[in-house]
């Protein structure tokens, strides 16, 4: 199963954690495969109708949430972009220590899962 995934996370400090969620979809026995449509580098003019092209497109947005999250502009636009188009999306603990933080865009009621691989096969599967 194929899912159109757009990953939502912040540039500057937490790239590393997208490259192991990409790369945890390469496992094998995975039972998901999804196509990354995330943001490579940081955009310039138009950035944020790309933006919202790349979530449309997607079938979920998955957001990683660090220890600056909230201070990330990008993530609070992404996020901000994925409910005003209605998109599902989850939050994920990008660290085990406990520190990570929301957007500031997400709703009170949106709960930062735990990264582990039944929560991600749960989440993708829309499981919540």
């Amino acid at each position: 199963m194929a899912i159109r995934l757009f990953i939502s996370y912040d540039f500057d400090h937490d790239s590393m954690l997208k490259d192991f969620l990409v790369g945890q979809s390469k496992n094998a026995g995975s039972p998901f495969d999804f196509a990354d449509a995330s943001v490579r580098a940081h955009l310039v003019g138009d950035w944020k109708d790309k933006v919202k092209g790349r979530i449309n497109r997607s079938d979920q947005v998955a957001v990683i949430c660090g220890k600056h999250t909230s201070s990330a502009t990008g993530v609070a636009i992404e996020v901000a972009i994925a409910q005003e188009l209605n998109k599902p999306y989850f939050l994920l603990a990008g660290y085990k220590d406990g520190e990570n933080v929301k957007p500031k865009t997400a709703r009170s009621g949106d709960k930062i899962y735990e990264w582990t691989w039944d929560n991600l096969t749960s989440l993708l599967a829309g499981d919540r």
